[in-house]
């Protein structure tokens, strides 16, 4: 008998439990998302500890900019301004002037020496210009292990510029020309890269008046561009390598008629002397001051 009334009482118990509203679990805190404080942060502590010629805290100091998309691997594109025609009495109408570091990401010097430029801008020669500096185009390749010329896409950033002969002669020049060289890959199309499509929209937004790209290791100096070239920079000679399917110099120098300076460092992973970054500098802004002419009212 006793089992016949606690059945049912049971029963009602288990109804009446699955009719209550259960307790509300506490919601787990979303993450923050990541600013772009956060994530220029964080890319001046890898390239920090990447690079031993880089301060960290001097990249920290500086107003740099990171792009609204990443790369592919999530890695952010970073720029600054340096206008010291804020600060200083240049002449008004101050030139723009495009550095650009890194577009292969195993030149490791090529970075370093951006940085190193970026401390001798305030100088009083220097000063007249209106300054873009891109330190790391391709921090991709940067951070692969080890670093790599090629983007994480296995992409050549400096074959693939939207170029008017690329459709026509990108892909054939890599595969007969290069044997299909993994390192000269042009990529699947023009601008397929978010990097290569983020520089073209600095060449547009910045309108640069003069685009100085540093490479190594070849020791040399290279032009592309519609006024006089330059001779010498320093110890680097100059010496025309000619312009290639996709290239930054046949993109800007020819197509674009932007002229583009590249300078080839001697090493990859070993800096100039301070001396030679000192000369080669100087002798820039000497070029500079002859055909980068600031207007004047």
């Amino acid at each position: 008998m006793l089992r016949l009334v606690l059945f049912p009482l049971l029963a009602a118990l288990n109804l009446a439990a699955l009719a209550a509203p259960a307790e509300p679990v506490p919601a787990t805190p979303a993450a923050a998302p990541a600013t772009k404080t956060d994530v220029v942060d964080s890319w001046c502590d890898y390239l920090g500890n990447r690079l031993h010629s880089v301060s960290l805290d001097a990249c920290h100091a500086r107003n740099f900019t990171a792009a609204q998309e990443p790369t592919s691997q999530g890695n952010a594109l970073v720029f600054v301004d340096i206008d010291a025609a804020k600060t200083s009495n240049p002449a008004p109408a101050a030139k723009r002037i495009l550095v650009i570091g890194g577009i292969h990401g195993d030149e490791l010097t090529s970075i370093s020496v951006v940085f190193r430029w970026l401390d001798w801008m305030q100088q009083p020669d220097a000063a007249q210009y209106q300054w873009r500096v891109i330190p790391v185009a391709n921090p991709d390749g940067l951070k692969a292990r080890p670093s790599t010329r090629v983007n994480a896409n296995g992409v050549d950033l400096n074959r693939n510029f939207q170029t008017p002969d690329w459709d026509k002669d990108a892909q054939k020049y890599w595969v007969k020309r290069t044997k299909r060289d993994p390192r000269r890959n042009p990529g699947k199309a023009a601008g397929s890269e978010i990097e290569t499509r983020w520089l073209q929209a600095q060449f547009d937004e910045f309108r640069p008046d003069l685009i100085i790209s540093i490479h190594a290791p070849y020791n040399l100096l290279d032009y592309d561009g519609p006024v006089p070239q330059p001779m010498r920079f320093g110890r680097l000679s100059l010496n025309r390598l000619g312009v290639y399917p996709g290239s930054m110099g046949n993109y800007c120098g020819l197509f674009k008629q932007i002229p583009v300076i590249t300078i080839e460092l001697p090493n990859a992973t070993s800096m100039p002397s301070q001396r030679d970054q000192q000369a080669m500098w100087e002798d820039m802004l000497k070029w500079m001051k002859h055909y980068i002419k600031v207007e004047t009212d």
